[in-house]
């Protein structure tokens, strides 16, 4: 039997009159789409629209909670008392289960978005936040979460199913955590590339980072950011390298199912 993996992607990242990524088009290769809530891109039409294609095209969605940052598309750090950060993150979880609701649809999980993912992946007591307000408004719902991050154990600790992440188009540091945009080498450019990169994860099964260091760990599903230039074309390219290489690509809750 083939062994099952999900393709996840950051969709839902259109607002107004701008128009971000190929959805229609990845919401034919993903498995599971990670929905923009309003705080760092997206609207409600936005996210309505969203919802119902990935319903027609049997792709589970999930919350794609922010810090409320549009104009630095939620990748600049933020310092929000705990009280206020769970009530933001509550809200836009909320948010999507309404829109998923009038269209027939079900959130199923949560992953957090660009500089609030990244700190509560180092902090601990901001991933506890974060895991906090997902299972207060369910803990049927899964935490998508970085693989080796200190997220993953708030999740567990929360009482939440974790599925754990990894980037196909990201490099690691040492510690596990990504390396800055900010810096040389942390974007891996092209399908290729991008597929290289996964399966040598999945081989060995765990992070590899820059400097050729192994961090095991399990893996559940794969990210390509939907913003991205080679969006499209590197998830095709996985799908179709995972399918190759043994694996069964399909939905985040059937991923975590035994």
């Amino acid at each position: 039997m083939s062994q099952k993996i999900n393709l996840n992607a950051d969709l839902g990242e259109s607002f107004g009159a701008w128009s971000m990524g190929d959805d229609s088009a990845l919401l034919e290769v993903v498995g599971s789409a990670n929905v923009a809530c309003g705080f760092h891109a997206g609207d409600p039409l936005v996210m309505r629209r969203t919802v119902r294609r990935a319903r027609e095209r049997g792709v589970s969605i999930g919350a794609h909670p922010s810090f409320p940052d549009l104009q630095g598309f939620g990748r600049r750090r933020m310092d929000i008392p705990d009280d206020e950060l769970a009530a933001l993150l509550i809200y836009q979880i909320g948010a999507l289960q309404a829109m998923a609701a009038v269209e027939g649809h079900a959130v199923t999980h949560v992953k957090p978005h660009g500089a609030l993912n990244n700190m509560a992946c180092a902090d601990t007591r901001l991933a506890d936040v974060v895991a906090g307000a997902v299972a207060s408004v369910s803990r049927d719902l899964i935490l998508l979460a970085p693989a080796h991050s200190r997220l993953v154990l708030a999740g567990a600790r929360a009482g939440l199913a974790v599925g754990l992440e990894i980037f196909a188009d990201r490099a690691y540091r040492d510690d596990g955590q990504l390396v800055p945009r900010s810096q040389p080498g942390a974007m891996i450019h092209g399908a290729q590339a991008s597929l290289d990169h996964v399966l040598r994860m999945l081989d060995v099964g765990g992070l590899v980072t820059a400097s050729g260091k192994v961090l095991k760990t399990e893996i559940h599903s794969i990210c390509v950011h939907g913003d991205g230039p080679d969006a499209l074309a590197s998830a095709r390219r996985i799908a179709t390298g995972l399918e190759q290489a043994g694996y069964l690509p399909t939905t985040l809750p059937d991923t975590l199912q035994p």
